[in-house]
């Protein structure tokens, strides 16, 4: 019977859960051993493997992380680290390989595949920060999170006329950012893909001010800014009271949506039938509703839609200053 070995690695995203049992029911069914391999490619160098069968996975799809646990390894950016990992996937005859996490994770499995292993990866992450996908498996929880948690802030800035910055995750993509703040009504918005300025920020507040809307939502993407002295600048600039929400972890924790769960089944069942067919060195995705697959090489080697982000953005600023004409 072949082996099929199993990770996840880098930041825990919902529907990771869902993933694994995708592959461990569509793996048994071609008569294939699951090989659950804990705590990413850490665990692959300390050989933490153990096996999973189906009865090991029923109920976790609605769970939030992953059971495999996940870590980030040094030891496995060294190419002896990774030379020992292939060394223990041998040692556990584990013939096929499926990876599943974010940028750095697929890195990883790229070089896997040039060292003659068998592996095919599904991007898990609540960025949504991979070029070459439309979803990444734990970008809809997440941004469902963020909405539970902008509408309730708003709840208490109309009731105090407050402006609130809140800064959401994305690492260096904002569709976090963008797609929350065009749900939940963000009244200005800035991202990677279009950064602005302190003086432009506080340029919009005023106008909102002026238009006679106090309850301002600014939501901006980690790592951009300094939230606590883009505070202070928009205080001592508009002489208002302004409070910041870094909504942080709570972003990658929960059940995961319906979304994510049917997305992440999909491409499990996606990851083991290309292992079987023979390929190798590949990442699913989805595209326009389809199920795809793209050399791991070529994952940001795509331009992103940013055209369609900047637009809806254009769009939504354009909403804004009709909205201060008319009133």
């Amino acid at each position: 019977m072949n082996k099929l070995g199993i990770l996840t690695s880098g930041g825990d995203a919902p529907g990771m859960n869902a993933a694994i049992r995708a592959v461990v029911i569509a793996a048994q069914q071609k008569n294939i051993e699951t090989m659950g391999i804990k705590g990413g490619y850490q665990g692959l160098i300390d050989r933490n493997i153990d096996r999973l069968t189906p009865f090991n996975v029923e109920g976790i799809a609605d769970k939030g992380g992953t059971i495999l646990k996940t870590s980030r390894c040094l030891e496995f950016m060294k190419e002896e680290g990774r030379k020992k990992a292939v060394r223990v996937l041998k040692e556990f005859d584990i013939t096929f390989l499926v990876i599943i996490g974010g940028d750095g994770s697929f890195k990883g499995a790229e070089k896997l595949h040039h060292l003659g292993i068998n592996v095919i990866s599904i991007p898990g992450t609540i960025d949504n920060d991979f070029a070459y996908t439309d979803y990444s498996i734990g970008f809809d929880t997440a941004l469902n999170t963020i909405l539970d948690s902008i509408s309730k802030i708003k709840d208490t800035d109309l009731s105090h006329d407050k402006t609130t910055i809140i800064e959401v995750m994305g690492r260096y993509c904002g569709d976090l950012a963008t797609y929350s703040a065009l749900a939940g009504e963000g009244e200005i918005i800035s991202i990677p893909e279009r950064k602005l300025d302190f003086d432009t920020i506080c340029s919009q507040i005023n106008s909102k001010i002026a238009s006679g809307k106090h309850d301002n939502l600014i939501i901006i993407t980690e790592k951009m800014y300094d939230i606590q002295e883009l505070k202070k600048y928009i205080e001592e600039r508009l002489k208002i009271s302004v409070r910041t929400s870094v909504l942080g972890f709570i972003q990658r924790g929960g059940s995961p949506s319906a979304f994510d769960r049917i997305l992440a089944s999909k491409m499990g069942v996606k990851a083991v039938e290309l292992l079987t067919e023979g390929y190798s060195g590949l990442a699913v995705g989805i595209k326009e509703n389809k199920l795809i697959s793209i050399e791991l090489g070529n994952v940001n080697n795509i331009p992103s839609d940013n055209y369609e982000k900047l637009r809806l953005l254009d769009t939504f600023s354009t909403f804004n200053k009709g909205d201060q004409v008319l009133s």
